[in-house]
């Protein structure tokens, strides 16, 4: 079976990791798989684990050059004859949508965010088969455009558990991590995503401000790479540390490669999104390296947190009550690999999706 999936591009984010390791999971089970996109820093990663990757502009929201792209398309598909076109955002949706219009080829689509209520946001219910990241998505898509039930199936982002393994971790990183930036005998008190204003990390440093009075120890780590469109609220924020005499307490680290790690020597991890997660994936990864967590009260996480099991709730933009969480949350203990194994493994992912694929294809 011949798998195409198709996005914007392939660099740093949730949709942009999950298709890399579908990818790779795919050609490990004997698939042939094709991933098209713009380009980016992770095709490197995709051809490493033996899938093929074809360059081509399903990015561009100029509807001016789409119909030339349109046809541009259909001729790859047509030279590749695959068996499952799977598409994950907007703009390559409605590209692949039309260019499949004469070609008939199962067309399935994932609906990874709440994305704003529109006729350009419902081509990702038109797939033959509509998968949804959360039962938060399923709900709002049911609402929104009434898609039919028998054509969702949930599917959460699935956890790469050897990647993610509380047992198997680069202690050497850690040390130097831990001596790099001072965290010997730290509380260490971590968010990890791209630095977006819908990641509300006011309330994060608002939150740490307030627990420093009570916790001394405490350092609030925000993990995670900035666009050059962001630059502008990453500096807002490194005004705000300075406002709040937080130099000490708060620390910017950038992007990182060892993310798991990250996970394993916080004490506690936390998404404060005031726009709710579709999915969650950094609270689960931070679940199966048995680390607690905490956050906002909507979206995805639903799905994922068990309330004072392997974390906590908060209401979005509460900063006093995530703070006062903060203390309560890193006393939590669970077995968290387990838990995500059962539930969110990318193995299970790979065999759902693969299910999905089967059905639509006959």
């Amino acid at each position: 079976m011949i798998i195409v999936q198709i996005l914007p591009e392939l660099n740093e984010g949730g949709v942009e990791r999950g298709t890399v390791e579908l990818s790779r999971e795919l050609t490990k089970l004997g698939y042939e798989s094709v991933v098209i996109s713009k380009g980016g820093k992770l095709v490197e990663q995709i051809e490493l684990d033996g899938g093929k990757h074809i360059i081509l502009d399903v990015c561009s929201k100029n509807v001016l050059n789409a119909p030339f792209r349109i046809l541009k398309l259909q001729k790859v598909l047509k030279e590749l004859h695959p068996d499952i076109l799977h598409v994950r955002s907007r703009v390559p949706a409605w590209l692949t949508y039309l260019a499949n219009r004469t070609l008939h080829i199962p067309f399935v689509t994932t609906v990874h965010g709440f994305n704003s209520v529109s006729f350009y946001s419902a081509i990702m219910t038109k797939g033959d088969s509509v998968i949804c990241v959360s039962h938060a998505i399923k709900l709002y898509i049911q609402k929104y455009y009434q898609t039919q039930e028998e054509k969702i199936t949930v599917i959460p982002r699935g956890i790469d558990l050897k990647k993610f393994n509380p047992q198997d971790i680069d202690e050497k990183f850690i040390e130097i991590f831990k001596r790099d930036y001072q965290l010997e005998d730290k509380m260490i008190v971590s968010t990890i995503g791209r630095v977006t204003q819908l990641k509300d990390l006011e309330t994060f440093i608002y939150a740490i401000a307030t627990a420093k009075e009570t916790i001394p120890c405490i350092i609030g780590l925000i993990v995670g790479g900035v666009h050059r469109d962001k630059q502008n609220y990453f500096e807002s924020l490194k005004v705000l540390v300075k406002t709040l005499n937080l130099e000490k307490y708060i620390i910017f680290t950038g992007s990182q490669s060892c993310v798991a790690e990250i996970y394993a020597l916080s004490d506690v991890v936390i998404s404060s999104s005031k726009k709710p997660e579709s999915f969650g994936r950094s609270i689960a990864e931070a679940i199966a390296m048995d680390t607690p967590v905490i956050a906002t009260n909507h979206g995805g996480v639903l799905d994922i947190i068990i309330e004072g099991e392997n974390g906590y709730f908060y209401e979005i933009g509460d900063n006093k009550q995530l703070s006062e969480l903060i203390a309560k949350c890193s006393k939590l203990k669970f077995n968290g690999h387990a838990y995500i194994s059962k539930k969110f493994s990318l193995e299970k992912m790979v065999s759902d999706t693969i299910q999905i694929y089967e059905r639509v294809k006959r």
